[in-house]
């Protein structure tokens, strides 16, 4: 069960709760991205406005991943909430609660060949096993500078993490990922959202994820080693040749390496101990 009183988002327990329908059953807790969170910010001291809008924009991103009804959703008008990203089309509260936050987010109009990440092929619980699987300790979430304040809050981000686990066939790091964005907040009368808008550079974030050498390549190795010793006839330089080849490929395509990450995933976070900011 959540923490009474999480530091960081409201609407997750009290009287204001107890009809909530919770995606897995309960309320989720946020002990460890929290710790990222409090460990890796680079404002030691934030101001009035950033702590209220960290507040305003964690509570919203768990309501996305975590509540099932719109109804549920204190913190935006459900009769005006638009989401838009990159100046894409806006997406109603249900079209995004749908969606979820993450295939919401990075929607892209690429060729297929030069997505890293195919938000249509992914459903709500794939894409947060995804991300979960990758960032064991969650992804946190800081603000950087605030512009302008309501009803129109203009301010600047910045997302991060550490690789610690697999990603679309790629290995974990172990290192720092991260990006930053700037976005526009339009609040009503109640400070509840009425319009999400968020720009950022997704290069910034797969850059990282696809540092990783390519699982699938080493599997190949292995299997092209035992065929090696059990037939004897392709020489060294054809296997390293025949190697390089497959691994240029599948570098190019995580999307046909999926299964490669079969055995490393956990099956997803659940809200026992949730690792996402969201």
């Amino acid at each position: 069960m959540a923490v009474e009183g999480d530091k960081y988002r409201s609407y997750l327990v009290g009287e204001g709760e107890k009809d909530t329908q919770w995606r897995h059953g309960a309320p989720p807790t946020y002990d460890l991205v929290n710790k990222l969170f409090e460990e890796g910010r680079t404002r030691a001291r934030e101001s009035l406005a950033s702590s209220a809008l960290v507040f305003l924009t964690t509570s919203l991103t768990m309501l996305l991943s975590h509540k099932t009804r719109l109804g549920d959703f204190k913190s935006i008008n459900p009769a005006k909430f638009k989401f838009f990203v990159n100046g894409r089309k806006g997406l109603t509260g249900e079209e995004t609660l749908a969606l979820g936050s993450y295939n919401a987010l990075l929607q892209t109009s690429l060729p297929p060949e030069f997505q890293y990440y195919k938000a249509d092929a992914e459903t709500f619980e794939s894409s947060h096993d995804v991300f979960r699987t990758a960032f064991p300790r969650g992804f946190a979430w800081e603000v950087l500078r605030v512009y302008s304040g309501p009803p129109a809050i203009a301010f600047k981000y910045r997302h991060w993490g550490y690789m610690e686990g697999p990603y679309k066939g790629h290995a974990p790091t172990g290192e720092l990922v991260e990006f930053t964005g700037v976005a526009v907040l339009k609040v009503d009368e109640q400070l509840r959202a009425e319009e999400v808008e968020i720009y950022y550079e997704p290069g910034e974030l797969f850059a990282g994820l696809l540092k990783g050498q390519v699982i699938y390549a080493h599997l190949l190795l292995r299997r092209s080693c035992v065929a090696f010793s059990e037939v004897g006839e392709r020489s060294a330089v054809n296997l390293s040749a025949f190697f390089h080849h497959r691994r240029r490929v599948a570098s190019k395509s995580p999307a046909h390496v999926d299964l490669a990450v079969v055995g490393f995933t956990d099956g997803g976070g659940r809200p026992s101990n949730d690792v996402s900011n969201s």
